[in-house]
């Protein structure tokens, strides 16, 4: 029993005739017949009553199995039109992980734009640091993520996608707001609010930081990137943050550019070497995000 017999009876039943039937399945009447005939025999009743010239009527199995059909038909069919859409990247399910500030400042207008073109893909979204969505993508959970530079590896693929800018965020009143650019030396002698120790851009500050021989600073750890601003509303600090998280400028505070390897951090699109590049809904979404993010970017 396959599709094509069941849209078949289902004809006949339509138009109570083998012979509008052939017609509209574009076949000649003996494969209608055919088709029938096989049917009745795999189900082991029969469907059909036939009459004297070309009167039929469905017998009480015919009249179960056509009720009963009508849903497997339309069920076969949407079976059918998803599994096209999958194949061209219409639908589908997408795990992505996303870093902070890019998941609540940058993707939400993304994402709304793509799920109009694309209603029928559903996206879930993971958000934690860098060393964590690798985790998950190594694991098979994720299917990639937005997020800083991995630590070397082979098991990874990375693609540059834009450039967060930092600035330094602090109340109006500091010290430090006499100057017009900063440069990591002038962070000696204040208190600087900052990540967690797994936070990619931490890793970078104390590095930069040991390369100015600056050891010493006096440091409050934020577990939250995008808390830092508040923060330092509160006077506790200045803290060093993406711009887009800075603008607008909260009333008391200012911020001020910084020279030197602090001023921006590269993010991108990351997934296993393997799984490059995305496919079927994936890859739609990846070139939608590789346009949009690169729009804001370099």
């Amino acid at each position: 029993m396959d599709l094509k017999t069941l849209k078949t009876f289902q004809m006949i039943v339509k138009y109570s005739s083998f012979v509008r039937a052939a017609k509209e399945m574009n076949y000649v009447q003996s494969t209608v017949t055919m088709q029938i005939q096989k049917l009745e025999s795999e189900l082991g009743v029969q469907l059909i009553e036939r009459g004297n010239g070309k009167e039929f009527r469905l017998t009480e199995a015919g009249r179960l199995f056509h009720d009963q059909s009508l849903q497997i038909v339309k069920n076969m069919e949407q079976i059918q039109t998803n599994l096209s859409n999958l194949q061209l990247g219409e639908t589908g399910h997408i795990r992505i992980g996303v870093t902070e500030p890019t998941a609540s400042y940058r993707l939400p207008g993304i994402l709304k734009g793509f799920m109009s073109r694309y209603p029928n893909i559903r996206i879930s979204m993971e958000f934690a640091n860098t060393p964590m969505l690798s985790e998950r993508i190594l694991r098979g959970d994720l299917d990639f993520s937005l997020c800083s530079a991995p630590d070397l590896g082979t098991d990874f693929y990375f693609e540059p996608l834009f450039k967060e800018e930092f600035v330094a965020l602090m109340p109006e009143n500091h010290p430090l707001a006499l100057k017009a650019v900063l440069s990591p030396e002038d962070f000696r002698g204040h208190r600087l609010l900052i990540t967690s120790g797994t936070c990619p851009y931490r890793r970078k500050l104390e590095m930069v930081m040991q390369e100015t021989g600056n050891l010493t600073l006096d440091t409050m750890e934020i577990g939250s990137m995008t808390a830092l601003k508040f923060f330092v509303e509160s006077g506790l600090g200045i803290a060093l943050v993406p711009k887009i998280i800075a603008e607008p400028v909260s009333a008391g505070t200012t911020i001020r550019t910084i020279h030197g390897s602090l001023i921006h951090m590269t993010f991108g699109l990351l997934c296993k070497a393997s799984a490059y590049p995305p496919q079927l809904a994936g890859h739609k979404l990846y070139l939608y995000l590789k346009q949009h993010l690169k729009e804001q970017s370099f």
